[in-house]
This record gives C-alpha cells, structure tokens and sequence, in this order.
C-alpha cells in the first residue's frame, strides 16, 4: 500500500477507557455491594450499562474501533488471573462457591477476608494504577475462562459496533506475576510459558468464534529492559500464537517507553499489527522503527496522543509524525499513547477553573476528539480541517505566554540553591543519638503512617462548608473534635509517636496543592488507583511557591493535647509531582526543585511551631522510576535531591521519617539510603517483610518501620499475626532500628477495623519487646 492509500485508510482508535462513569457509579455499585445494600444484578447491570455507554460515546466521538475487555470490576490484571485460570489456592474454595457469575471470590482474590490473605498490590508500571500480582509456582495448572472477555465482546456487537478485544499479554502477565508463598528459590514465572500459551490459544479461538476480526494483546513489560532469555520468550510467543489458524488478526500493543531491543523482535513476528508509543517519551520509536524497516503489510497504531497527561495535544507535531509513519507501514491509525484509564473523563465538566485554561487540557473524552480529528486530518487532508488546527494552535500559545507558568522570584530561588543546602548539618548517628536523647522512644516504637479514617460524617462536614450549609467556624470545631478523639484513641492504645489523622485533608497530594501557587484543582477529575479507589490528581500548571503555613496549625493543636511527640505530615516533591498531572514545558527536575522549596518553608515552620518529628511521604519514589536503567541515574539524582532540599534545614534533634508504598523496592534501595531520612516506613504485610531483607541486604544504616498490618485489606490482623512478622524483621533490622506500624495510612479503613487493628498491632510490639533480650 503507498503512504497515500495507508493515510486514507486512516481509522481512529483508543486501547482502554475510564471505567468508573460520570459520578464514579461503578464505585458506588461495587460498595453498595459490599456493604448489602446492592445486589450482585444490580451491579452487573450497572457495569453492563458502564460499558454500553463507555462505547456509545466512543462511537459518536468518531473512533472506528472500540476495545472490549478492558472495563473491570476492580483490576484488569485480576480479570487476567481468573482467565487463565491461575487462583491461588487459598481463593479456590471461595472462586469455586461462586459459581460462573459470582463475584465474591474475585473480590475475596482482591481484598481478602478475615480468614483469607489478598493477592498483592503494586503499581502498574511506573504508573500510581495498582494491579494486583499474579502467584505462580512449579504446580500452576492453566484452564481457560473466556467467559468476561467474550460476554463483553458479544454486547458491543450487539450495539452494532466494530470492536476489538483487549488482553493483557502473555508474556507481559508472566513477567508481572510473582512466585507463590512456599514456592523453591529461584523459580521464574516465565518458565510457565509453554503452559500459558494454549489457555490463549483457546481464548482466542473462542474471540474469534464471537466475532472478533481484532484482537490487541499488550506487552507493555517490553518496553522496560530484558534479558535476552526474556527476548526470545517473546519471540517464541508471537512465533506461536501467529501460526494459529484458529485465531483473530493479533495486534500486540506497547506502551509507556521505547520498545528498544524488543521492536525487531515484534516486527518480524507473524501478527498483523503493532501498535507503538510515538509521545515524548518514546520518542526514540519513530527512528527505531525506520532503523527496522518499518512494518511492510502490516497495521501500525500510532499512539501520538498522549494518554497519562491531561495536557492538549500539538496537533501539528503531531501530524508530522503520522506523516512520518505512512511510509513504515501498511495502514497506520491513530491512537493515544496508553489507555485512557489515566486520565480522568471529561474536562468540559470542570466549572471551577478558568475558560482560559480549561481549553488547554485535554481528558479523556477531548483526547478522543484530538484522535479523532487528527485521523480525519491524516485521510482527508489539513484543509478540511483548518478551523481545528487554527484553534489547537492559539490555545497552544495562549498557554505559552500565560503569567502563570512564570513566577521570576521562585525562579531566581530555584537557581541560588546549593550543595549545602540539600544536607543535614551531621551525620545520622550524631543525630540519632541527639533524637533518643530528646524523644525518649521504647525499643520497637510504635506509629502509624498518618491519616485515620475519613468518616462519612468528615466527608459532609467538607461539603456542606463547600456549599455554605455550614461556616468556617463550624466546620473547623468539627476538625477539632475529630483530632481529639484520634489523639485520645492513640494515647489510650498505647502508641508512642501520634498523629493527628489529617480530618481537615481530602488527600495527601490535593490538600497541598490547593494552598500552593501553580496549582489547579479539579472537581471532576476522578483517576483509579486501586479498585475502588479513585483519586483527583490536581493539575501543576506554572511556578510553585507557598505564600502561608499549610499544616502547623492543626499539627500545634493536637500537640498541645498530649506529652507524645506528635508527627508533622506533609507529602514529599517526588510525589506532588507523579500524583499529580505536571506540566510538560520545563523539566520534572526543575519543577521538583520549586516544590521542595515550597515545602522546606513548611517544614521549617512546624519545627520553629515545637515539633519533633517530621514525615515527609515519598510513596511515589520507586513508582516514578524511568522503565529503562539507562534513565534512573538521572531521575534519582534530582528526586533525591528535592527530598533532601526540603528536609536538611531542621536542627539534629528533630526526627525526619518517610513513607513509601506497594512498589518493588529492591532496586531503589540506595536511592532510599541517598534520602538520609533518619526513619523510613513501608508496606511489608503482604510481601512477608521483603523489603526488611533487602534493606539488610544493602547494609542500610538507618531505622526503618516494614508495615505488620495491610490496610488495603478489611481484615484485622491478629497480634500472633502481626508479631510473627515483627520477628521477621528482626531477623533483618536490629531492634534499636525497627519500627512498628502500619503499611499506609487509614483513611480508607472503617473506624472498627482500625481500632482493632492497631489495639493488636500495640499488643504485638509489647509481646515481642518482652522477648528481646535484657540491655
């Protein structure tokens, strides 16, 4: 086909869809379930109805192909799982109970019960999306459950829709999964592929047997670096599921970096199209795939819209790349860079920013528009499309010339920090000894991470100030109340350093950036984090800096309720920035500077204000992590920078803790050393205290708190429990270095559970104190 002909044929399609609705009505649904008040049809219908419109308003946008499979209940990966049939053992009874259309095991898988632990939670990819992990062993016995993925395919046909079903692929499920609990060292989940592939042999067959001309299976674990091992797994796998004659045309999709050494291997397999990442990030694709060849008779999708930013699209540049890509390919459509489950669903419903700035951002439904207009541009010619162009253009540049992405006093700021400035004035044992002078810790104290549970009676106090059915003063009274109940919980259950449970935040990254310049709140602008829960990530749109104190007030007042030292909470500048949608027109390193800045005035504040202890939250750290080695030098070097620029101007006597969370640590663990935090806490509960050894592995210095209660679960731990992973860490941290505490924070959790809970938690830390040995 020549480029003009490919340009004709030009279709515009997207690779997933926010699954959660206008008003976040699949949550609602999933825990009215939970909670009784929803019946298990209600739910279905409710996600049937989700989707039904999910592909209506794809369609009416103008996109030509609409996916299928990718809507969930709770994680696509978790829908993988139950798919192929790899239940953990200790699910089966519950999975089995459940019969074809239950739902209860499923959720059991994802959250656990009281009897029953829940599969692990990490971050998809360098993303703030949890998936829950795959346990795998020597004994998994594959089967094949095509049931979801060929229901949802039959209803969009039904719809009288071109659709196209999308996997999570095989080689990108095995190397996500992780070994099961009591599985030898050493086991590889990758060494199951030949066991794997005929369960997609079969779902295939059986996708096709439905209708399916498409079918996309995506392998975003190859953009990251892999062993030639790993390399030839995927070769093997396109070899294989190519040469079927039962099957649908395969469209392997990658996204989120560079394909690298992994694009000659899909290019030459025998599928029938390839969908790449063509934004900023992958960037070294366009010249990678020319190096290749291109992809002669084969289907490109072009993602050049990007999926994880919320920023509008250079229709132009863009244009120039399709333009590029006509002469690789046989027919080239048009995509964006990712699943549109990043980014929240419609800016036009933001009534609260200004005009001005709402026509710079780009949701999932404008990004839609932008694919489906940069399709028709690329088949029919600029010309007819003038009058979008021409707009695209002047809200380009409005947003260039804008005053708010330039403040010159915190640019002049940013440019006079120095080396000096991101150190503490000594070295962590002086300092250590100057704490445990001044704070007067037992052996293995005990903490929590920072927020307990936001009530339902919290959530109504903030929107009835909001509306004006109540005052400030009100409100605040409110506030007051709710700390001192968390104090006097915390006094009475015996924990050693408190916190104030943080009633007066909406979120950990939110809260901060409505009393920070150069940032925009949505209203709207719901992103999934983990199953039921969704975040509103605020936007970074100019210059940060803080024109008054944020937390000192509230921190002041719950200290002056209690002789404990009382922790200072604030969220870190590697975190503002990835749980946030930053601007893309200056560096993330230079962006981090102005936020570590911002907060070192915050932190300088709470310490002049009488406290001791400070926790910084960098959850985001390992998360933000570039997918390819060779760019991690880089990032670290500034992400570690910004932490130490906000907290190293404290006296040696105050205590600096951090926070992180369900990432893969091991790889970072220097970096985390790099912080010179004095305390670290992370989760530990569900991987059985991993991170505990590979801190001890790396010979970290420090104190560390490795998590003994999963809060991302509704089940209580018991105190045998939670002390039984208290000796673990042991065995890996000294006691005078080991911590107790939750993996995270609380405000997800139920007041009961919690009270429960930590009241074991205490009774662990107390029970396994009194077996130490006599100093």
């Amino acid at each position: 086909m020549t480029a003009k002909s490919a340009a004709a044929a030009a279709r515009a399609t997207v690779y997933g869809y926010p699954r959660q609705g206008q008003n976040r009505e699949l949550k609602n649904a999933i825990e009215g379930y939970w909670k009784g008040r929803v019946t298990a049809d209600a739910l279905r219908e409710t996600a049937a109805d989700l989707r039904r419109a999910n592909w209506q308003q794809l369609t009416d946008a103008g996109i030509h192909e609409v996916p299928t499979g990718d809507f969930s209940y709770y994680d696509h990966v978790l829908d993988t799982t139950v798919m192929v049939g790899a239940i953990p053992e200790r699910h089966r009874a519950a999975v089995a109970a459940d019969g074809v259309d239950g739902v209860d095991g499923y959720f059991a898988m994802a959250r656990g019960t009281q009897d029953v632990a829940p599969l692990e939670m990490t971050k998809w990819f360098d993303t703030n999306y949890h998936y829950l992990v795959p346990e795998l062993g020597p004994d998994t016995v594959f089967t094949t459950d095509s049931t979801k993925q060929v229901a949802e395919l039959k209803e969009a046909l039904a719809q009288g829709l071109t659709a196209r079903p999308v996997l999570v692929g095989p080689v990108t499920y095995l190397l996500l999964a992780k070994p099961a609990p009591g599985v030898p060292a050493g086991f590889e989940p990758l060494t199951l592929l030949d066991r794997l592939l005929p369960v997609y042999a079969e779902v295939l067959a059986d996708l096709r047997a439905a209708g399916a001309e498409w079918v996309q299976l995506d392998e975003p674990a190859l953009v990251e670096d892999r062993t030639p091992a790993e390399l030839n797994a995927a070769e093997r796998t396109y070899r294989e599921l190519g040469a079927l004659t039962d099957r649908p045309k395969l469209l392997v999709a990658s996204y989120f970096d560079r394909l690298g050494e992994a694009l000659p291997v899909l290019a030459k397999a025998p599928v029938e199209g390839l969908a790449l990442d063509f934004t900023e990030a992958a960037a070294a694709n366009l010249e990678a795939l020319a190096a290749v060849g291109g992809l002669p008779g084969k289907r490109l999708v072009a993602g050049v819209v990007n999926g994880r930013n919320i920023w509008i699209n250079d229709l132009r540049k863009s244009l120039s790349t399709l333009g590029t890509l006509l002469g690789l390919a046989d027919r080239v459509d048009v995509a964006a860079s990712c699943s549109l489950l990043h980014v929240p669903l419609d800016a036009g419903a933001e009534r609260d920013i200004d005009p001005q700035i709402v026509r710079w951002l780009a949701f999932a439904r404008q990004k839609t528009a932008e694919i489906v207009t940069l399709a028709k541009a690329l088949a029919q010619g600029t010309d007819t499309l003038a009058g979008e162009l021409s707009a695209n253009k002047a809200a380009l540049a409005s947003r260039a010339d804008s005053p708010i992405t330039l403040d010159p006093a915190v640019r002049a700021r940013s440019e006079a920090v120095t080396d000096a400035d991101g150190r503490r004035s000594q070295p962590y044992p002086e300092r250590a000894a100057a704490q445990r002078a001044h704070l007067g810790l037992p052996l293995l104290p005990t903490t929590t991470i920072g927020s307990f549970p936001q009530t339902g009676e919290l959530r109504t106090a903030r929107a009835d100030l909001r509306t004006g059915r109540i005052d400030t003063a009100a409100y605040e009274e409110r506030i007051r109340t709710e700390i001192q109940e968390v104090i006097s919980f915390q006094e009475k259950t015996g924990i050693d350093v408190l916190v104030h449970g943080e009633p007066e935040r909406n979120d950990m990254v939110q809260y901060f950036a409505e009393q920070l310049t150069g940032y925009l709140a949505t209203q709207h602008g719901w992103v999934q984090s983990y199953g039921t829960r969704y975040v509103r990530p605020p936007i970074l749109a100019g210059d940060i800096s803080r024109p008054v104190p944020m937390t000192v007030r509230w921190t002041s007042y719950a200290q002056s309720l209690s002789d404990r030292p009382v922790k200072g909470m604030l969220t870190g500048p590697v975190t503002m920035l990835a749980w946030s949608f930053v601007r893309d027109d200056q560096p993330l390193g230079d962006t981090a500077r102005q936020v570590a800045l911002a907060l070192r005035d915050e932190v300088g504040d709470l310490e002049a204000g009488g406290t001791s202890v400070i926790q910084v939250d960098e959850p985001a750290l390992r998360e933000t992590l570039p997918l390819r080695a060779a760019d991690r030098a880089d990032y670290l070097a500034w992400a570690t920078e910004a932490f130490r620029l906000t907290t190293s101007g404290v006296r040696p006597d105050t205590q600096i803790h951090t926070h992180m969370c369900y990432a893969e640590f091991g790889d970072i663990v220097q970096a985390i050393d790099d912080l010179d935090a004095d305390v670290i806490s992370l989760e530990a509960a569900r991987s059985h205290m991993q991170v505990a050894r590979e801190l001890a592995a790396h010979g970290y210095p420090r104190e560390a708190g490795p998590g003994v209660y999963d809060i991302h679960s509704p089940r209580v731990p018991s105190t045998e429990e939670a002390a039984a992973l208290l000796r673990t860490g042991l065995k890996a941290i000294p006691a005078e270095r080991l911590w107790v505490n939750p993996d995270c924070g609380l405000k997800t959790r139920g007041w009961p559970e919690t009270r429960a809970s930590l009241e074991n938690l205490v009774a662990a830390a107390r029970t396994v104190r009194g077996e130490l040995p006599a100093s």
